[in-house]
Formats: structure tokens, C-alpha cells, sequence
């Protein structure tokens, strides 16, 4: 059974225009000129429940958009879309209760609270029942470390202290699906490693669905097994890392990286 089932997916976006200078300016004041970006054009995938899938592709391809429609934050023009059986714009209050988000660039956590009272304050949010509220934290906080964390205020913490506390927010209410916008952005190469570890153990243990997306190929080549490229807002490639790479191998054996830029290259050829 697939827990992410996505079809003919399309998404357009409006984007306003005005003319250079002055003049363009107060044009622009009276009459709007428009163009539209199709954001999303026609994708289609499935994901199974329990998967790690990395989703990949360069800025302004369709990642985030997707992941906004999966999550039920946007609404597609046409297509149709199921997350374990939910359809998430419509199913809203339901859905955001089982899935969880990671953001590499912001944060879930209350800036100036120590974590453990943003945490406690996710539980209100969620309506988690005080026995299963205290397990689950035991478990994350043993899981993640946190320990002296939890008592730190959010802006005192480090970009991979914060990560991590950011992930153990996103599971606290136990969801079905996550999805992870470039959770290792910025980090060194040793709070890489030990997220890299913990998303693992997330997928491994507990059968969390997750999608990854992210521009680190290491990330990619460290935790999935299975790649979705996408580029221009449609699905160019699907398939094993193996896969892509023996595709341009030529004899010898290519970065995962090189093998992306090759893609894309001839994608522009067409």
C-alpha cells in the first residue's frame, strides 16, 4: 500500500511584472502585467509507507511547492494527491496532526523558551494525552541527546543543537509522514553526521515515511536508497542512486552530483 500517492499534479503561480525605473513604477499602479510560472507541471509519484526518498532538484524546480501541497499548505489547480489515505488540503486539521516538518532555515520552537516549554506547548497544540506525551519525550530525549538541551533557551543553542531539537519537535506527536526541507543546511561536517544518523534510525525504527529534500549529495548518497529528480516542475528521473549513477558511468565511476548536471543538461537540450 502506498502512503504518498500523487497524480497529475499542477500548480501555477501568478507573478506581478513592472517596468524598470520610475516610470515602470507608476505604471505599474494602474495596470498590472502578469505572467504565470507553472510551478508544478503534471507529476505524478508514489511513495510507499515507510520509505526514505530523496527529492531533489535545483532552486525553483518544484520542490518546495511540492512539499507545501503535500503538506496542505497550498492547493493544486488540478491533479489529485492522498497522504495515507488523506487528502491534505481538505483533510487539513486531520492531516497536520500526522505529519511532522523540518525546515532547515526556520524554526517550530518558541525563540526565547527554554525547548522543553516548546515542547510542552506543541503537546497543548496536538492534543497529546499526558501518558503518550511522556513516553514519546522520554524516547526522543533519549533518541536525540537533548538532556542539558531541554532546558536551554532556543536562541542559545548551536545550528546542530537546534536541528536536533527541531527534529524531536516534529516527531513529538508521533506522525505517519515527514517531510525535511534541507535539515543539514548549514551545519558541520559532525552535526551532519549525527542528524544524517538520527533520520536513519526515524525511518528504520519507528517506519516513519520521509521525504528528503536537499542540495547536499552526500545527504542523498548517506540515507536513500531511492531518488526523485525533478526539474522545470515535472519528474525527470526515478530511481536507485546505483541506478543514476551506472546510467553515465563511462567506464569508471561518476559523482552523484556530475550525474545530476548531466541530466539537466540535456533536459535543456530538448
Amino acid at each position: 500500500m502506498s502512503g504518498i500517492e500523487v497524480r497529475d499534479l499542477v500548480k501555477t503561480y501568478r507573478i506581478a511584472e513592472k517596468g524598470r525605473g520610475l516610470s515602470g513604477s507608476v505604471r505599474g499602479l494602474f495596470r498590472r502585467t502578469c505572467r504565470e510560472v507553472r510551478a508544478l507541471d503534471g507529476i505524478s509519484l508514489s511513495i510507499g509507507m515507510g520509505e526514505l526518498v530523496g527529492y531533489i532538484g535545483p532552486n525553483g524546480a518544484g520542490k518546495s511547492t511540492t512539499v507545501k501541497v503535500l503538506s496542505g499548505i497550498l492547493v493544486p489547480d488540478s491533479g489529485s494527491c492522498r497522504v495515507n489515505g488523506r487528502i491534505p488540503w481538505e483533510n487539513r486539521r486531520e492531516h497536520v496532526s500526522r505529519i511532522g516538518t523540518v525546515f532547515g532555515q526556520k524554526t517550530q520552537l518558541w525563540w526565547d523558551l527554554p525547548v522543553e516549554e516548546s515542547f510542552d506547548l506543541l503537546k497543548e497544540i496536538y492534543r497529546i494525552p499526558d501518558e503518550n506525551y511522556r513516553n514519546t519525550l522520554g524516547e526522543l530525549t533519549e533518541l536525540f541527546e537533548l538532556g542539558e538541551l531541554s532546558r536551554t533557551p532556543v536562541r542559545q543553542l548551536s545550528l546542530g543543537q537546534r536541528m536536533r531539537c527541531d527534529l524531536a519537535a516534529a516527531l513529538i506527536h508521533s506522525p505517519d509522514t515527514l517531510f525535511l526541507d534541507e535539515p543539514t543546511i548549514g551545519l558541520d561536517a559532525v552535526a551532519k553526521l549525527t542528524l544524517r544518523e538520527l533520520i536513519s534510525r526515524i525511518n528504520r525504527e519507528k517506519g516513519v515515511t520521509v521525504i528528503l529534500t536537499t542540495h547536499d549529495m552526500d545527504d542523498v548518497e548517506a540515507l536513500c536508497r531511492r531518488v526523485l529528480l525533478i526539474g522545470h516542475g515535472r519528474i525527470l528521473r526515478d530511481g536507485t542512486v546505483a541506478d543514476l549513477r551506472h546510467a553515465y558511468e563511462d567506464g569508471g565511476e561518476v559523482e552523484l552530483e556530475e550525474v545530476i548536471r548531466r541530466l539537466y543538461r540535456e533536459e535543456a537540450l530538448r
